[in-house]
């Protein structure tokens, strides 16, 4: 699919490539190790987010951590409650680090607030954009089926044009990835790669 972007007007939002999904050790590592290595998302993400960087176009990195105790989680049911009870994502350790291919640059902004799914609920993701003038939100991380599906539907209410990158994304199974990216994501956005984001911007 050949589409061309403006890099002033683009944004690369990573969400959550910390330690507990991608790194071994990570209690959700196991999990998603099989979608990360059938979609070899590091490896394209991190060619993409150097590229993208590159070529002026804004990068953001959405992390998501929780404080001693989980008392932001209130949850009685579903992931969160997980979240809560497993003990993911805990503040101070080295679950919520970036992986060592994924860290931020100077120039990159960390978004701040991430306590539930969608990058935009609790965060100042909307404002940050708004402000830089960014009309095209490029999505890539964790969970396909929930934090980027979440991210990706408000990202669209809101207004942004949204790209979705199939290959920069995982899930707990290559199944509900691929199942994720038939039924749902085309309604929300445009299905991408990491190659055809980089052709679809130049500097």
């Amino acid at each position: 699919m050949a589409f061309k972007l403006d890099p002033k007007e683009t944004a690369l939002v990573l969400i959550e490539y910390q330690n507990e999904f991608t790194t071994e050790g990570g209690k959700l590592h196991e999990a998603v190790k099989p979608c990360m290595d059938a979609t070899n998302m590091i490896e394209n993400s991190s060619s993409l987010m150097n590229d993208l960087r590159g070529k002026g176009c804004l990068v953001l990195h959405v992390p998501i951590k929780f404080g001693k105790g989980f008392s932001e989680v209130g949850a009685r049911q579903g992931i969160l409650l997980g979240i809560q009870n497993d003990e993911l994502f805990a503040d101070g350790t080295s679950a919520v680090d970036f992986h060592p291919k994924m860290k931020p640059a100077e120039a990159d902004i960390v978004i701040q607030g991430k306590l539930g799914l969608c990058g935009f609920f609790s965060t100042n993701l909307d404002f940050i954009l708004r402000q830089k003038g960014i009309k095209n939100v490029v999505l890539g991380g964790f969970l396909t089926n929930c934090c980027i599906e979440s991210t990706m539907r408000t990202a669209y209410e809101h207004g942004y044009s949204v790209y979705t990158l199939k290959d920069c994304c995982a899930a707990t199974s290559v199944e509900a990835h691929e199942k994720a990216f038939e039924h749902n994501f085309g309604m929300f956005s445009t299905i991408s790669t990491a190659d055809e984001m980089k052709a679809a911007l130049t500097a």
